[in-house]
C-alpha cells in the first residue's frame, strides 16, 4: 500500500496518519517539536474543546474563513464521528454550554495521548525533532520530503499538516507556507484570528480584568456597522479580549490591513430599549437624588465603568443626580447603548489562537484535500486558508481535513 509521509503531528496531522494507517498504508510522521500535539495541549485553556454539537450548517457558519470549502470533508467526518473517535480511544466526552465538547477529564493531554497511542498501535513511525524544509516534487508529483539536516525521505504521498503561524512556541512557525509557496502554491495573506485587540482610550487600562457579560458589541469601520455579536468581553491593560472580541478579531485584522478606521460600539444594556433604559435611569436618579452621579450609577454599572460612561455623556461625576436634565439623561442612555472604543491594532499573530490565511482553497480539492497543482500532495489543518470561531470549530475543521487527507491519500488510485 502507499507509503504516506505526514509533515506535522498536530491534530490534523495525527488524524491523517491514523486514517491512512487504518486503511493499510505504511505511514511516517515527521514532527519538528520534541513531542506531538503541543498546540492541541493548550486548546480550550488546556481542556481541549475537540468539537461542537451544532448541526453541520451551523458548524460551517461558525467557520468564517472558507467554511463552505469544508462542506464535503465535514460531512464525511462530522462532529459525531469526532466524539465516537475519541470515545473509542477511551476518552469519554461531555457537552457543555454552547454545544462545546470536552473530554470528561478536562485534560487536553488525554486527547493527545490517546491519538499518540493509536498511532503506535497502528505501527505508524513517529519521528520528533525532525524539521522538514522541502517537499520533493518530480514530474508534477510529490515523491518525498527533505529535512533541514539534508536527510531525504522518499514517499508515494505527502500530507502537509504543519499548522499556522500562531503560538510559534508550539511549533506553528509558518514552515508549511514557505514549502507550499516554493512548489508553486498560492498562500493568501496571513492575519491573526481569535486574537485580543489593542485600544486607544487611556481609561481602558484602568478597567483591566473587568469582564462584561451579556453585552452586544458592534464592529464599526469608517463609522459604518460591519457586524455585531452578543456575549462576553474582557478589558485588559492594553485593550480588550474575551469571546466576543476574539470572534470579531478576524474581521478587525482584515479591516485594519485595508487601512480602515475601526471602532467597537458596546451596548452595555442590550436587553433594554432606549425608552426602557431611560425609565430605569429616571428611577435611579430619583432613588439617589441627593447623591453625586458617580454614586447614583452604582446599581446600573460596575464601579470602574461609571467614570468612562459619565465622561462619554459629558456629565461631571460630582454632579448631583437631581440636577441632571432630560437632554443629559438621553446622552447618558446613548452612551450606555453605544460606548465607543477605538481599535489601533490587533495583538501580534504570535499571540493569535489561529491564523487566518494560508494555502489557497482554490488550489485544493475540497473532497480529498489533494493539491490541484501537484499530484499526491495533500493538505490538512491550519496550513490551509481556513479559520473558525472559538467553540470547538477549529479542531473540528482540523480533524475533518485530516481524516479526508488520510483516507483519500490511500483510496485515490488516480495517477
Amino acid at each position: 500500500m502507499d507509503n504516506v509521509i505526514v509533515v506535522g503531528a498536530g491534530p490534523a496531522g495525527m488524524m491523517a496518519a491514523i486514517k491512512a494507517a487504518e486503511n493499510g498504508a505504511d505511514v511516517l510522521v515527521l514532527e519538528k517539536m520534541k513531542q506531538p500535539g503541543k498546540k492541541m495541549l493548550i486548546t480550550g485553556k488546556g481542556r481541549c474543546n475537540i468539537t461542537n454539537t451544532a448541526e453541520i450548517p451551523e458548524l460551517i457558519k461558525n467557520i468564517p474563513g472558507n467554511g463552505k470549502f469544508l462542506n464535503s470533508c465535514i460531512r464525511a467526518f462530522d462532529n459525531a464521528d469526532v466524539q465516537y473517535f475519541f470515545n473509542e480511544l477511551d476518552v469519554p466526552t461531555k457537552v457543555e454550554r454552547g454545544g462545546r465538547v470536552f473530554p470528561v477529564s478536562d485534560r487536553a493531554a488525554d486527547a493527545v495521548n490517546a491519538m499518540v497511542v493509536r498511532l503506535h498501535e497502528l505501527g505508524v513511525k513517529l519521528r520528533v525533532e525532525s524539521r522538514v524544509s522541502d517537499i520533493i516534487v518530480e514530474n508534477n508529483r510529490a515523491v518525498g520530503v527533505k529535512t533541514d539536516s539534508g536527510k531525504v525521505f522518499p514517499g508515494d504521498v505527502v500530507i502537509l499538516a504543519t499548522g499556522g503561524a500562531s503560538y510559534p512556541g508550539t511549533g506553528s512557525t509558518g514552515d508549511g507556507y514557505v514549502m507550499a509557496k516554493a512548489i508553486g502554491h498560492e498562500v493568501t495573506p496571513l492575519l491573526p484570528s481569535l486574537v485580543p485587540l489593542e485600544l486607544e482610550e487611556e481609561w481602558v487600562s484602568e478597567l483591566q480584568g473587568l469582564s462584561l457579560r451579556n453585552v452586544r458589541v458592534a464592529l464599526m469601520a469608517d463609522e459604518k456597522k460591519v457586524t455585531d455579536i452578543f456575549g462576553e468581553m474582557l478589558f485588559t491593560h492594553y485593550g480588550a479580549s474575551g469571546p466576543v472580541v476574539l470572534s470579531l478579531s478576524r474581521d478587525v485584522a482584515r479591516l485594519l490591513a485595508e487601512g480602515r478606521f475601526v471602532e467597537l460600539m458596546i451596548d452595555l444594556k442590550p436587553a433594554l430599549s432606549f425608552e426602557q433604559l431611560d425609565n430605569r435611569i429616571v428611577r435611579d436618579l430619583e432613588k439617589y437624588q441627593r447623591k453625586e452621579m458617580k454614586n447614583a450609577m452604582k446599581d446600573l454599572l460596575p464601579g470602574r465603568l461609571i467614570m468612562p460612561v459619565l465622561d462619554g455623556a459629558y456629565i461631571a461625576s460630582d454632579r448631583m443626580a437631581n440636577s441632571v436634565t432630560r437632554a443629559e439623561r438621553h446622552r447618558l442612555v446613548n452612551v450606555l447603548k453605544g460606548l465607543i472604543v477605538t481599535v489601533t491594532k490587533t495583538r501580534p499573530i504570535s499571540e493569535a489562537i489561529v491564523t487566518a490565511g494560508g494555502v489557497s482553497v482554490k488550489e485544493i480539492n475540497p473532497k480529498t484535500m489533494e493539491s490541484r497543482l501537484i499530484k499526491k500532495l495533500y493538505f490538512a489543518g491550519e496550513v490551509v486558508d481556513v479559520d473558525a470561531f472559538t467553540g470547538g470549530y477549529n479542531l473540528q475543521a482540523a480533524f475533518s481535513m485530516g481524516a479526508a487527507a488520510g483516507n483519500w491519500s490511500v483510496w485515490n488510485e488516480e495517477d
